[in-house]
C-alpha cells in the first residue's frame, strides 16, 4: 500500500539492532540524569498521608514505580478531627486495612447520638450496610502509619523531610518531575511519568501546575478541638443548637476528640487558657456535654481551622492529577475529608494505572478520573456548604438527615466497585 501511494517503506533492521540501539539511549540518559542528581519514577506523589498514601498503595499494587515524598517526619499528628464516614470505612475494608485499624485499639463505634435543641436525644445503631456495621475515628498519626506502611509494602518508596520546590516540564509543557530541598539545604530534582499532588488544602502542586478553581462557595465556617479523657463516650455523639454544632469521637488511647463547629464570627480568638474558652463556647451549645468536660482531663492543645476554604478544583492535567484536599476542600462540619481523599484515590488509581501501562490515552485517563469524582463529589459539597452557613435548627436538622442519606448511598456506591486488579491478577491471568 505504501508504494501505490509513492511512500517509500523504511528500511528493517533486525531487532537486535534496534535493542541494542535503544539500550544505548536510555543509559546515556540515564546517566545524565544521575549526573544531574535526578532520579526517575513512574509516579511521584507529594503527600504521604491519607489521599498520599492510599493512592501509592493502590498504584504499587499494580506494579509501578512510586515515589511518596512529604516535608513532615512520619507518623506525626496533623490538623483533622479524623471521624470516618462508612464510605471510608468501607474502602478501608475493601483495601484490607480495616483489621489492621482496629488492632490499634481504636474503638469501633456503634451507636451514633443527635442532640437537637431541648429535644430529647436520639440514639441509633449503626446497623449492617455496604458490610460494614460499624465506624470508627483513629488518630492520624495511627491511620496515616498504617496506609503508608501498607503503601511500603505494595513496593512503594517513601521519603520524607523533603520540600517541594516546585514541577519540573519538558519542552512541550508537561510536567515530568518535581525540585525538592531537603532540609540540610541541597536540591535534587526527580524525574516522573506522572506527578500527583496530595499535599492538602493548601497544595504546593495545585499552584504550580496552575490548576483553577471550578467551583468556589464563602468560606464562613470554625472549628475548634481537643482530645480529653473521662467524657464517657460510648459511641458518636452530634448536637446541634442555633449556630452551633458540636460533639465528640471515640478514639485511641481512651481519649475522645471534643470538636466544635461554629460560624466564623463566633471562633475563639486571643491568647490564654484556650481549654476553658472552648469548654465556655461548648456550654452555649450543648450544656450536658461542657458539665462532662468541665470534669473531665483535657490532653491536648486546642486546634483551631477558621474560614477554611470550600472549593473544588480541576484535578488533573498533562502529566498531573490532584487528590484529596488538594483537589476538593470544604467546611469540616460534615467530616468527610478522609473518605473524599479514599475516593480519589480509588479513582485515580483506577484510571491512571491502565494509562501507565499503555491500556488507554493518559488524557482520556485523566479526564475520566476528573469528570467521576466531580459527580462523586458534588451533592455532599453542596449540602456542606449548606450546613456550614448555619441556616435555622429546623432546616440545619433537615439538612442532616439528607446527609445521612447520602452517606449511605455514597458507602454502597464504593462498597460495588470492583476490587483493583494488581500486578499477580494480571499475570496469573
Amino acid at each position: 500500500m505504501s508504494e501505490k501511494y509513492g511512500i517509500c517503506p523504511m528500511p528493517q533492521r533486525a531487532p537486535q539492532a534496534d535493542d541494542e540501539v535503544m539500550k544505548t539511549r536510555t543509559e546515556i540518559t540515564a546517566d545524565r540524569e544521575r549526573a544531574a542528581g535526578r532520579s526517575n519514577h513512574d509516579v511521584v506523589i507529594v503527600g504521604a498521608r491519607c489521599a498520599g498514601a492510599s493512592t501509592a498503595m493502590l498504584l504499587a499494587r499494580q506494579g509501578l514505580d512510586v515515589l511518596v515524598v512529604d516535608r513532615a517526619d512520619l507518623p506525626s499528628d496533623t490538623l483533622s478531627t479524623h471521624g470516618i464516614a462508612r464510605g471510608g470505612v468501607v474502602q478501608l475494608a475493601r483495601w484490607g486495612l480495616l483489621d489492621e485499624v482496629l488492632a490499634t485499639e481504636a474503638p469501633k463505634i456503634q451507636t451514633v447520638t443527635f442532640h437537637v435543641g431541648d429535644e430529647p436525644p436520639l440514639v441509633k445503631t449503626v446497623k449492617n450496610r455496604a458490610g460494614i456495621d460499624h465506624l470508627v475515628a483513629p488518630r492520624r498519626y495511627v491511620l496515616d502509619h498504617i496506609l503508608l506502611e501498607a503503601a511500603r509494602r505494595a513496593g512503594a518508596t517513601v521519603q520524607t523531610g523533603v520540600m517541594v520546590k516546585d514541577v519540573t516540564r519538558d519542552a512541550s509543557g508537561r510536567v515530568n518531575g518535581v525540585q525538592l530541598r531537603d532540609r540540610d539545604g541541597r536540591d535534587q530534582e526527580l524525574g516522573a511519568r506522572f506527578v500527583v499532588g496530595a499535599d492538602g488544602v493548601w497544595s504546593r502542586i495545585a499552584r504550580a501546575v496552575g490548576a483553577r478553581a471550578i467551583d468556589e462557595r464563602p468560606a464562613v465556617g470554625a472549628m475548634h478541638y481537643t482530645y480529653a479523657k473521662g467524657l464517657g463516650a460510648i459511641g458518636s455523639e452530634f448536637h446541634a443548637s442555633e449556630r452551633g454544632f458540636t460533639g465528640i469521637f471515640p478514639t485511641n488511647d481512651e481519649e475522645a476528640n471534643l470538636w466544635i463547629c461554629v460560624p466564623a464570627d463566633r471562633a475563639l480568638r486571643g491568647a490564654g487558657p484556650r481549654s476553658d474558652a472552648l469548654i465556655d463556647l461548648l456550654g452555649t451549645i450543648a450544656p450536658s456535654l461542657a458539665e462532662r468536660a468541665r470534669t473531665a482531663t483535657i490532653t491536648a492543645p486546642v486546634r483551631t481551622a477558621i474560614r477554611y476554604p470550600n472549593h473544588v478544583r480541576e484535578a488533573g492535567g498533562a502529566g498531573w492529577a490532584l487528590v484529596g484536599d488538594a483537589a476538593e476542600h470544604r467546611d469540616p462540619i460534615t467530616g468527610h475529608g478522609i473518605t473524599d481523599a479514599f475516593r480519589d484515590a480509588e479513582l485515580l488509581a483506577r484510571h491512571l494505572g491502565p494509562a501507565m501501562r499503555g491500556e488507554v490515552r493518559e488524557e482520556h485517563a485523566v479526564a475520566a478520573y476528573d469528570n467521576e469524582r466531580v459527580r462523586a463529589l458534588q451533592p455532599i459539597f453542596d449540602l456542606t456548604c449548606k450546613l456550614a452557613a448555619f441556616p435555622p435548627l429546623a432546616e440545619f436538622n433537615e439538612l442532616q438527615r439528607e446527609l445521612s442519606l447520602l452517606l449511605e448511598l455514597e458507602a454502597e456506591w464504593l462498597a460495588s466497585m470492583p476490587p483493583i486488579p494488581t500486578s499477580g491478577d494480571r499475570a496469573a491471568a
